[in-house]
C-alpha cells in the first residue's frame, strides 16, 4: 500500500481525498497545513496534522496538494528534495509557482491540473476538437458557477476550458475577456468570454456555448460532489508512482493522448 501525503489536508478537497484514500489503495502517511494553522496537531486519517513539510513528506510515495497558492514555490522545492511525485490541484498559481513546478519536474513526475474529474478532462478534449472544426465564426462563451466561498475567479476549470478552445483555434490568451459591462459595442470575431457566477453551495458548473447565425451548440458539465475530483486526483497519484520525471497531464492519466 503506497504512502500518501495530503497537502491542504483540512480543506474541503483535502478531507475528501483523505476519506477516499484507503479505499483507493493508499495509506495516509502525512497531512500538511500552512505554518501556524490552528489545525496543527489535530487528528487526520489516524495521524496528526503538521505544518512541517519535512515531517509530512517523510516516507511518502506520492503527494496530493489542494492548498492555497501562497507557498507553492517552497512546497515544490520540498517535493523535489524528497523525490516525491506530486499531484497539484492548487488553483490560481502565479507564474513563479508554475516555474517552480516546472523546475521540480526535472527531478520528479508532476501533474498540475485545474480539474481532476474524468468528465471535465474529456470535455476539454472535445472542446479543442469542436473549436478547431467550428472556427472563430462561432462565438464562444464560457459560464461557470461555484459556491459563495470560492475565492478565485474565473475558476481554474474555466481557464482550462478556455485554453483548450484557444489550442483548437491556434490562438492565445489575448482573445480572452472576463465579463462585460457598459456599452461594449458589437462582439469582436474570435473573442472568448468567461463569466463567473457565485452562490449557494454549488460544487462546480461549467457551460461552453458556441453560437452562430442560425444555431447554438452547448457543452455542459455539472459536478454533484467533490468525490469525483478526489477520485481523479487519487487516480493521478497512482499513475505517477514509478514514472520518469516530467510534467504530465490528466490526458496522460486517462489515456486521451
Amino acid at each position: 500500500m503506497p504512502n500518501l501525503c495530503i497537502v491542504g489536508a483540512m480543506g474541503r478537497m483535502g478531507q475528501t481525498v483523505g476519506a477516499l484514500a484507503v479505499n483507493f489503495g493508499f495509506a495516509v502517511s502525512g497531512a500538511l497545513e500552512f505554518k501556524g494553522s490552528p489545525a496543527v496537531g489535530k487528528p487526520f486519517c489516524g495521524i496528526a496534522v503538521t505544518d512541517d513539510p519535512d515531517a509530512a513528506l517523510k516516507g511518502a510515495d506520492v503527494v496530493i496538494e489542494f492548498a492555497l497558492a501562497d507557498g507553492i514555490v517552497g512546497r515544490a522545492a520540498a517535493y523535489a528534495k524528497f523525490k516525491v511525485p506530486a499531484v497539484i490541484g492548487t488553483t490560481a498559481v502565479p507564474e513563479e509557482g508554475k516555474l517552480a513546478l516546472a523546475e521540480a519536474a526535472k527531478t520528479i513526475p508532476v501533474i498540475h491540473a485545474a480539474n481532476f474529474s474524468l468528465g471535465v478532462n474529456l470535455l476539454g478534449e472535445l472542446l479543442k476538437k469542436a473549436s478547431a472544426v467550428l472556427g472563430p465564426e462561432y462565438d464562444a462563451e464560457i459560464v461557470e458557477m461555484h459556491h459563495h466561498n470560492k475565492k478565485d475567479a474565473p475558476s481554474g476549470t474555466a481557464l482550462y476550458l478556455a485554453k483548450m478552445l484557444e489550442e483548437g483555434r491556434g490562438v492565445g490568451k489575448e482573445k480572452e475577456i472576463y465579463g462585460r459591462f457598459g456599452n461594449t459595442g458589437a462582439r469582436p470575431v474570435g473573442e472568448i468570454a468567461i463569466h463567473s457566477l457565485r452562490g449557494g453551495d454549488v460544487v462546480g458548473d461549467h457551460t461552453v456555448v458556441f453560437a452562430s447565425e442560425g444555431e447554438r451548440i452547448e457543452f455542459t458539465h455539472k459536478a454533484g460532489s467533490r468525490s469525483n475530483f478526489a477520485l481523479g486526483a487519487l487516480r493521478a497519484a497512482k499513475y505517477l508512482i514509478g514514472k520518469e520525471p516530467g510534467l504530465y497531464t490528466m490526458a496522460d492519466v486517462i489515456g486521451l493522448k
